[in-house]
Formats: C-alpha cells, sequence, structure tokens
C-alpha cells in the first residue's frame, strides 16, 4: 500500500506542474540557471599542446585527482593527453598547462588477478595498467569515472580540497586489489624518500619525498578504506619488504582484499604538506563519511558557486567555451595548507595556524598578465590570501616568488611579477597585509643581482655578451619597476620613486630605431650581429619563446613612451599592422613549440603576446584590436579537443579569453585600466561581492557586428575606449553598441585613449 500511495503521490506532482506550465518553466529556468557546470567540457585542452589537468577537483584544491597516462612527451605534462589509451592508475597532484612535467603523486590502481610491479609503456604493455576507451570516461567538474577495460573495474573519482575519493566497482569474481605506488612522478620528478605503513585492518599511511622541478617536494598522504585490507605486500621497486612498514626509495605496495561489499571498495586519501596526522586528520573534517554520491554533489556545488560570479548570454559554443576557460583559471594557485592551517614553508618549517590560506602552484611570469587582474573582479576573498602567501614566502626565501611549487622556488621564467601582483592589488583596495613589509618585500626582490639585474641596478642595459635573454629579462623587469615606482610614490618614498621610475625606463635602451625592433646590445654598445627579427632560438638567444616581432611590443607599463620611440601614433602603426600580416619563416629554423596561434607574427599561444592587440587602443583605431581578438576567438578558441591554441600555463590562456570574450583586457596588469575590445558573449554580469554587480550588454552583437559603434555607461554616453576597475567594483551596467564597420568616431580623439 505504501508503494501505491508513492506512486499516486509522484503523479500527482507531475500533474501539478504539467497543468501549471508557469511554475514548471520557471523551475526549469532557475536549475539551468544555477547549473553551470553543465556548460564545462573539460576535454578542451587535453589534446595538442594544451596540457590541461583532466580529472576531478574543487576550485583552488591541494587535491587534483585524475588519470595518469603512459608519459610520451612534452604533450603530457599534466599526465594525460587524449590522443592516449592507456591508464597507469590515478594520482593526486598535477599541473595544468605547464610547460614542465612534475607532480603525479601517489598512483593507485584497481586491479585485478595477478598485478604486475612494473608499469606498461610503449615497448612492453604487459606492465600494470589497463587501455580504456574515451566512450567508457565521464569528465565533469569534480567528477571523472573510467572503464579500465583489463581488470573489468569501473572507476570514480571526486574530490574535497585536501581529499580525493576513490570509488571502483569490480565486475569480475576475481580477487580484488589496489596498487600503490610512490616510484614514478611525472617528466623531471623522481623520489628521494618514500614509506607506506599499513596502521589499521583499513588504513594506511606514509609519504613521497622528490626531486623534480620542485627541488625538494614532501607530500604526506593517509588512506581509509571502506574494507579490511587483507593482506599487504610492501616493494622497494621489485625487492620484498616484509612487514607491515617498509621506507625506501621506490615503494609500492599491494592491497589484498577478500570482501567487496557490492563489488565495490571505495578509498578516501587526504594529502599534507606537513604530517600523515594531518593529512588524516583532513579526511576527517573533509569527507567523514562514505557517501561518494554526497561528495560528487558536493564538488558540484562548490564549482557551480565558483561559476556563477559570471553570468553570461551567448550561443551555445561561446557560452562552453567561456564556462570552460573560467573553469579552467581556478585550479591554480591550490591550496598549501591542511584543514587546521598548518603548513610547510619554502625553509621546510613546519607554520602553525597561519592565520590566512597559503596557497602554491604561482605561474607569474604567465597569470601576471591577466589571472590575477581577473581575480581582483571575481575572487575578491582570496587577494589579500595570496599578498600574504607572497609575504610568508618572502620572510622564508628572502625573495618574493618567481615560479613557486609545493613550497619551492623554481625560478623558471623571467621577471619578478609578484611584485606587479602585489601592486595591482595595493591600488585596488586590496590592503588586509602589512603593507610595509609589502614594500619592503618588492623593494629587497628587485635589488638581487640575479639573471641580469645586477646591471639594472646600475641604471644600466643588461649586456647581450654577459648573458642570455636579455632583451626578454630586462624589458620584464622594467614593467615590474614601473609598478615599484607607482606604489613608492604612494607611499611618500620620493627617492625610491625617483629611482625606480629611471629603472622603468631602461626598456627604451634596447630598442633600435633604424630596424624598429627591441634587440641585444653588446658590452661595447654594438648591437648583437646576425639579426634577424623572425629568429626565435628557444631561450638561447635574446629573446624567451619568441622573436624580435613578439617581444618589440612587451611595453604595456608605457604604451605611449613605445609609440614615440617609433616616432609617433602613424609610424607606429605602419610597423604594427606588419605584425598580423608578415608570414615569413626563418629557412631551416624549427620554430618553439611555445609560439603557437599565429596571426602574421602575433602568437596567441604565449603570454608576453597578450595584450598586444589592444595597443590599436592607443593610437586611436580601437577598431584594428576589434578585428584581431574576433580572429583569435574564431581561430584559436573553440570547442575542439585541441581548443587552446598553446600551453594554458595554469590559467592564463583562459583568463585571455574570459575577459576578452567579456569585451576588454587588461594591458597593464596593474593600472586598473581595462581596453575595449569586442565582446564574444552578448550579455555578462559579474558578481564582484553580494549585491554589487556590474552588467555589460553588447547591443546587436553577432559575427558580423564585431565593432563598437558608441557606449554607454549607466545610461549616459560614455566616449572613453577603457572602463576602470573601480567601475566594475562599485556595480553598473555597461552598453556596447556593435556595428558591422568601424566606428571612425569611437575611441579615436586623444581625449577618449586608455589612460
Amino acid at each position: 500500500m505504501q508503494s501505491y500511495k508513492f506512486k499516486i503521490t509522484i503523479l500527482a506532482m507531475a500533474s501539478f506542474f504539467l497543468t501549471n506550465p508557469v511554475i514548471a518553466q520557471e523551475k526549469t529556468k532557475n536549475e539551468s540557471k544555477s547549473n553551470y557546470t553543465q556548460y564545462v567540457n573539460p576535454y578542451i585542452g587535453s589534446g595538442g599542446h594544451g596540457h590541461v589537468f583532466l580529472g576531478a577537483n574543487v576550485p583552488f584544491g591541494a587535491v587534483q585527482l585524475g588519470p595518469s597516462t603512459i608519459f610520451e612527451g612534452w604533450d603530457w605534462c599534466s599526465g594525460y593527453n587524449y590522443s592516449s589509451n592507456t591508464i597507469l592508475g590515478f594520482t593526486h597532484t598535477h599541473l595544468s598547462g605547464t610547460g614542465i612535467g612534475d607532480l603525479n603523486d601517489i598512483l593507485l590502481l584497481p586491479a585485478t588477478g595477478k598485478v604486475a610491479l612494473n608499469k606498461a609503456d610503449k615497448k612492453d604493455p604487459n606492465g600494470y595498467g589497463s587501455t580504456f576507451s574515451h566512450q567508457n570516461e565521464v569528465v565533469k567538474p569534480g567528477y571523472y569515472s573510467v572503464l579500465l577495460d583489463k581488470y573489468n573495474v569501473k572507476a570514480e573519482l571526486t574530490t574535497s580540497e585536501r581529499v580525493g575519493f576513490h570509488k571502483y566497482t569490480f565486475n569480475s569474481k576475481e580477487e580484488a586489489h589496489v596498487l600503490l605506488d610512490l616510484t614514478d612522478g611525472l617528466g623531471w620528478d623522481s623520489p628521494k624518500q618514500t614509506m607506506i605503513q599499513k596502521t589499521g585492518s583499513k588504513t594506511i599511511i606514509g609519504y613521497r619525498h622528490s626531486k623534480g622541478w620542485a627541488d625538494d617536494q614532501r607530500l604526506f598522504f593517509a588512506m581509509e578504506f571502506s574494507e579490511d585490507i587483507s593482506n599487504i605486500a610492501l616493494y622497494d621497486s621489485i625487492a620484498i619488504k616484509s612487514g607491515l612498514q617498509g621506507e625506501g626509495k621506490k615503494m609500492k605496495a599491494i592491497l589484498d582484499f577478500k570482501n567487496k561489499k557490492g563489488n565495490v571498495i571505495m578509498v578516501k586519501v587526504g594529502i599534507s604538506p606537513v604530517s600523515t596526522e594531518n593529512a588524516l586528520a583532513n579526511i576527517k573534517v573533509e569527507i567523514p563519511n562514505w557517501d561518494f554520491s554526497k561528495a560528487v554533489q558536493n564538488a558540484d556545488a562548490k564549482w557551480n558557486k565558483a561559476l556563477a560570479k559570471i553570468d553570461i548570454k551567448a550561443n551555445p559554443d561561446t557560452k562552453t567555451i567561456f564556462y570552460t576557460s573560467l573553469y579552467h583559471t581556478m585550479f591554480a594557485p591550490s591550496i598549501f595548507n591542511d584543514a587546521n592551517g598548518d603548513y610547510r614553508g619554502t625553509d621546510k618549517k613546519v607554520y602553525k595556524n597561519s592565520g590566512f590560506t597559503n596557497y602554491t602552484t604561482f605561474s607569474l611570469w604567465d597569470t601576471y598578465r591577466a589571472l590575477h587582474p581577473l581575480y581582483t573582479i571575481i575572487q575578491e576573498d582570496k587577494i589579500n590570501d595570496i599578498v600574504k602567501t607572497f609575504l610568508a614566502i618572502y620572510q622564508q626565501q628572502g625573495r618574493l616568488p618567481v615560479w613557486h611549487l609545493m613550497g619551492n622556488e623554481t625560478d623558471c621564467m623571467n621577471g619578478n611579477h609578484s611584485i606587479a601582483v602585489i601592486v595591482d592589488a595595493y591600488f585596488k583596495g586590496y590592503r588586509n597585509y602589512d603593507v610595509n613589509l609589502a614594500y619592503e618585500a618588492i623593494k629587497k626582490t628587485a635589488m638581487q643581482n640575479r639573471a641580469g639585474m645586477d646591471y639594472v641596478q646600475k641604471i644600466q642595459y643588461i649586456p647581450a655578451d654577459s648573458q642570455l635573454e636579455t632583451v626578454a629579462n630586462a624589458l620584464e623587469y622594467a614593467i615590474d619597476d614601473w609598478c615599484i615606482a607607482r606604489m613608492a610614490k604612494d607611499l611618500n618614498k620620493m627617492d625610491d620613486y625617483a629611482y625606480f621610475t629611471k629603472r622603468a625606463e631602461l626598456y627604451k635602451q634596447y630598442f633600435d630605431k633604424n630596424t624598429g625592433f627591441m634587440r641585444g646590445k653588446l658590452a661595447n654598445g654594438q648591437w648583437r650581429e646576425p639579426f634577424n627579427p623572425l629568429a626565435s632560438s628557444h631561450r638561447k638567444d635574446d629573446y624567451v619563446e619568441g622573436n624580435a616581432w613578439q617581444y618589440t611590443w612587451l611595453v604595456p607599463q608605457d604604451p605611449y613612451g613605445l609609440i614615440d620611440l617609433f616616432g609617433g601614433d602613424q609610424k607606429f602603426i605602419e610597423k604594427f599592422d606588419q605584425l598580423f600580416t608578415l608570414t615569413e619563416k626563418v629557412a631551416g629554423e624549427e620554430a618553439s613549440p611555445d609560439i603557437s596561434g599565429l596571426i602574421g607574427q602575433y602568437a596567441q599561444g604565449n603570454e608576453p603576446s597578450h595584450h598586444i592587440p589592444y595597443l590599436y587602443a592607443y593610437v586611436g583605431q580601437p577598431w584594428k584590436t576589434a578585428k584581431i581578438v574576433r580572429q583569435v576567438f574564431d581561430q584559436f578558441y573553440t570547442t575542439k579537443i585541441d581548443g587552446i591554441c598553446g600551453n594554458e600555463d595554469v590559467g592564463q590562456m583562459s583568463a585571455w579569453y574570459v575577459l576578452s570574450s567579456m569585451g576588454f583586457y587588461a594591458v597593464n596588469p596593474a593600472k586598473g585600466i581595462y581596453v575595449f575590445g569586442s565582446p564574444a558573449v552578448d550579455e555578462a554580469v559579474i558578481h564582484y561581492k553580494e549585491n554589487i554587480s556590474f552588467k555589460i550588454t553588447a547591443v546587436n552583437n553577432s559575427k558580423t557586428n564585431i565593432y563598437i559603434q558608441k557606449v554607454e555607461y549607466n545610461g549616459k554616453p560614455y566616449t572613453k575606449s577603457y572602463i576602470t576597475h573601480d567601475m566594475i567594483v562599485k556595480g553598473g551596467e555597461l552598453k556596447l553598441y556593435m556595428g558591422s564597420q568601424p566606428s571612425m568616431t569611437f575611441g579615436v580623439a586623444k581625449a577618449d585613449r586608455p589612460l
């Protein structure tokens, strides 16, 4: 009778909604509006050179739990490439979109039958691991599943911030096993010391200390299984270790399970930079029960809340590209402390109850350009903690981070761009940290002797015969020095202001007026010869991942100074136009794979180019920006597997799209000015804080109507070719009226050009 009544109730409810279409439509509308994860396609960027992480995580989570495939080179830096067909296991830490591989820690593999100790590879497919089909793979924000063909096991994964949650469904009657391997990281990573210990009938603890891109990574873990471990076999490489605990350089374990409830074994894996005790505590705090479905729902809810920061209206493909891009901007920086606040510093000391969320994975050469400016309008609750993290790193290692990973300074790439991030935050009103300490850190970092800064301190150019990458280094330093000068002036440190202003203008010494390019200059004052502006020797000359055509425009802090070097607007335009049309290549040269997404010599696939199309606004030709930006949207951001034209670079490639698709971009990364381009979306609402939103509407927007004709701000005419950060965070409405032909008036007058 209860079953019958239940059916009647369901039928009555269905009838109610069917006979009340307004309520039914409103319910569907609200569900759709709150379900942003439906628009995310995590496969985008998993092919080609995108290098994106694919698997289960939550926004900014320490755990990035996903499949580890057979490593086949550069395009496997995230541990996964769509072209692969073999999964070795599931690992708990990954990088997304980097050009160097590391992490891929703590591999688990559910298996049946006899379990091999060595992993499969292209030469020996008989090792551990299994083939799989993308048809049997499901991936969405916070959830991943796949059928492992060899073992006939369905693996499902989800996470919290610090805990990976696995669910394995065994579809055969063979005895179930789980392989735990601490041997291999990814790419450059190799273990230094590892440990595995069985501490209870269902519990494993251990650590993996390794050396790779992160020179001294220390990762602790704890595992809780849903079923009793009937036996554990420990190995160091392939040598047998007796007992319940084993330490060695390459520890592995095979765990046997005789009993499976419903053929299912679940395991929760907590990680910690501090201790196994904290790893176990992270499990108890974040996923205390065994409700896998609830954990998936929680992860989905976290992603929906994060993606809801921006509401857009757009065609289906654009909506997919936009929300996938927004999703990719929240993989890093990743949390690097425990649920109780403990973390391990760069000095390898443990800091307890830090009072802020400590982060890691800072690809600052990439992300200072767009990702961090984007955060100031959609991640306002994280900005102060990011700066506090930088200041803690400064106190621990004596300078601000360059490219920080798992408590290690990698010194990868050029510049000191944590400076730009701090200064941008400071001028946008984010000051819940020790401002005096921040300035001290900025100034001390700028007074190092590394990578040519000894010359810069003397207000001199860096001689091209003293070291490599001099032009790239110098131009990046000039951006940071401009930032320091600005902050020094605001703090009334006028001597510093004068000094760093001079340093910020050093970029001019690399400009050769005869050729119209930024060039390497020798100690004797002569230009380096031979010179070919098309040539790129991939980090073996004056540039980094680029050539003279791409680096000549790397002056986002002083576009008008750069224009003056060319001799004014018209001469600048003549040279600048050629950038987008010149397709010639150096005969016999194999270009760097980083130089991708080409329009002429413009390279959307690499970060030094990202501000370049917007420079047209500074010479009163914003319609040319619109044309280039729309071409970039159409050619280089797609819904395909290789729909990102270069390395994702920990969110920067996607941050460019998120900002640009709304119709504007931060040319100067620390000035609070956003220059107009051409919107890909028809409407965007940025929810800065509760009850504060900024709405952008592109009126008559279409594939052909790509040019801004006029603008209204809060119902009044607005003639500037840019907006300010203050306009966004105060809330309001901006209307961009679009047309199919360039406007010869909007943004043309010098008074309307960007500040």
